[in-house]
């Protein structure tokens, strides 16, 4: 709501598809390249050990205070402003298309999956996020697996039944220490972490006869997700299963106009261990924005004033050095 008002106090017009608003450049036309201006609204809940209630803006030495402020209201607002400042003119080189998405921090569907099919067809796309301007080329996907263990049941005392949380504790050692062959050029290796493990008999006295335990894939461009997933399954005696395939990791090549503009304005060029809507966009995706990274999630979560001018001097330079406008 707070963006259809913004945008319609600027006179631009928007269209909204559940809870994500959209809008084009007044003159948008056929034939010319169309760059994606996406970020989301949505937050995270707030962290423990906030001094300042998160969900009442504060100005204070020259920083806005709140929650979603650096991640990624940041970047969300310059993009906002980027479209206004481009949406007037006419004889454009290229088309803009600005999307405030929702769902970003859960990997929901009604978010940018949902609008997706009500765009116009997309070239390439700028995602707004906290990376201090840098230029995130690539970054991490993200698979999640659900890993049971089946045994035997017997009694602890007895030379009984078949342990299924050693079998688990035997596969967790195999994830522990085994190695993907390809390596990444920005993202490194793929890393897998067991994060929880439980079996549902909670007597002191039964050996278990299934384990259940949960592994965090962070995926890179070097495999695809079916390719990790395939080489975990054959490895592990637990039965897998992934609760999605669908963020995978994700890289644009370092000849594309917008990283070249980038390069050429200064901006560094590195691989992203976190994970945002560029997971979801079928084409060629730089991450960039306000703000820094390290920031999000945290306590007092804070944005600047010269950090927000910068947001907007820096998409709308981008963009114009990409496009030579």
């Amino acid at each position: 709501d707070v963006l259809e008002a913004f945008f319609a106090k600027n006179k631009i017009k928007t269209s909204r598809v559940g809870n994500n608003v959209w809008a084009t450049n007044k003159h948008f036309a056929e034939g010319k390249p169309t760059i994606l201006l996406c970020s989301h609204h949505d937050t995270v809940r707030p962290a423990t050990g906030y001094t300042r209630d998160p969900f009442d803006p504060e100005v204070y030495d020259d920083k806005l205070y709140g929650l979603g402020s650096n991640d990624a209201g940041a970047s969300l607002a310059s993009m906002a402003v980027t479209l206004g400042w481009f949406y007037f003119l006419e004889y454009l080189p290229f088309n803009l298309v600005f999307a405030g998405v929702a769902e970003e921090e859960i990997s929901g569907s009604g978010g940018v999956e949902s609008l997706l099919p009500h765009l116009p067809k997309i070239d390439c796309a700028i995602v707004g996020e906290p990376t201090g301007c840098r230029l995130a080329v690539a970054e991490k996907g993200l698979m999640v697996l659900d890993c049971t263990t089946d045994g035997r049941a017997g009694h602890a005392a007895r030379e009984e039944g078949d342990n299924a949380l050693y079998t688990a504790l035997d596969d967790i050692d195999w994830l522990r220490n085994f190695q993907f062959e390809k390596m990444s050029e920005w993202l490194g290796p793929v890393k897998m972490t067991a994060t929880s493990i439980e079996t549902p008999n909670k007597a002191h006295n039964v050996v278990p006869d299934r384990c259940q335990f949960v592994v965090d894939v962070r995926l890179t461009d070097a495999y695809t997700p079916a390719e990790v997933l395939e080489t975990i399954q054959q490895n592990l005696r637990a039965t897998v299963i992934a609760r999605s395939t669908r963020l995978r990791a994700t890289a644009i090549d370092t000849s594309h106009p917008l990283v070249q503009a980038g390069l050429n304005l200064g901006a560094s060029a590195y691989g992203s261990p976190t994970l945002s809507d560029k997971a979801l966009l079928q084409v060629p995706a730089l991450k960039t924005g306000p703000g820094e990274s390290e920031r999000s999630h945290t306590p007092d979560e804070y944005i600047t004033f010269d950090e927000l001018r910068q947001g907007i001097e820096w998409y709308i330079a981008l963009i114009n050095n990409a496009y030579a406008l």
